[in-house]
């Protein structure tokens, strides 16, 4: 049986409000090292293929996962060049100014629908008030004539990357839990999650909610409720979905999603 979800217009893109996510394919849990280790070793390219199955037989119709992971990108490919029907939105990580312009290529040519960069860059960016940074990886993006994004851990940093209008679409992390990228380990706070909400409520431009389980720490029921509440009605959100702890996680989430957008409209 397929199913249906809501969608919404995101940068000229038809997005379903819940997008699926791949930090559990590539084996970040931001829980343990023993966890990372499960994730990944459970995700081979074919479970990751099913994975994207299941989602568009439930209505998801878009998917992130990062420009970095061998067996991920992998997955996307195959996935793509054979049919596929699910959107790709890239995370790209360019460690340095100069790898933008390939990384952005390397996606295009796969087949990416829309590009943001890594919230630990724009972290950083953020930290030396590098708008050049930013402003170039939106020209690079945009010339190849799809939308760019910026992701972030910090609601301060979102703000000051929409003041720069250099971005199309702004991805907010409900945490500000980049200190694992900083080599500070894993942060998760509640207090972070009403600034990120504001942040995405003071940025006009269309937001991806993401972490919005705090990695698993938050029950799952209550972090949709909470989040298709507090973010914008155009405004989607990004979950990642490990099948080796529940292998129809994919139908209960969109089951759920279904139910608390339904009871909002």
């Amino acid at each position: 049986m397929v199913h249906t979800l809501p969608t919404v217009k995101f940068c000229g893109l038809n997005v379903s409000r819940l997008i699926l996510g791949a930090n559990p394919f590539a084996g970040y849990s931001h829980q343990t090292p023993e966890r990372d280790v499960a994730m990944k070793s459970y995700h081979t390219v074919e479970r990751i293929l099913e994975t994207w199955k299941k989602a568009e037989a439930e209505g998801i119709n878009t998917i992130i996962t990062n420009n970095a992971t061998p067996h991920v990108v992998q997955a996307v490919k195959q996935y793509l060049s054979g049919g596929g029907k699910l959107q790709w939105i890239t995370q790209t990580n360019c460690r340095e100014a100069k790898d933008m312009a390939p990384m952005v290529e390397e996606g295009v040519k796969i087949g990416a629908k829309a590009m943001y960069l890594h919230g630990g860059l724009v972290d950083e960016a953020f930290a030396k008030k590098d708008a050049e940074l930013i402003r170039s990886w939106g020209k690079i993006v945009r010339a190849k004539g799809i939308p760019a994004g910026a992701a972030g851990h910090s609601a301060a940093a979102h703000l000051w990357v929409d003041s720069l209008n250099a971005v199309d679409f702004n991805v907010v992390c409900f945490f500000n839990c980049g200190s694992l990228h900083a080599g500070k380990g894993e942060r998760f706070q509640l207090s972070d999650v009403p600034k990120a909400v504001d942040a995405i409520q003071r940025i006009k431009k269309p937001c991806i909610g993401y972490k919005i389980m705090g990695a698993g720490r938050i029950d799952a029921r209550m972090a949709f409720e909470y989040a298709f509440e507090s973010i914008k009605p155009n405004d989607v959100v990004n979950v990642g979905m490990h099948r080796g702890d529940k292998d129809d996680m994919v139908e209960v989430n969109a089951a759920m999603v279904r139910e608390i957008l339904a009871k909002q409209s």
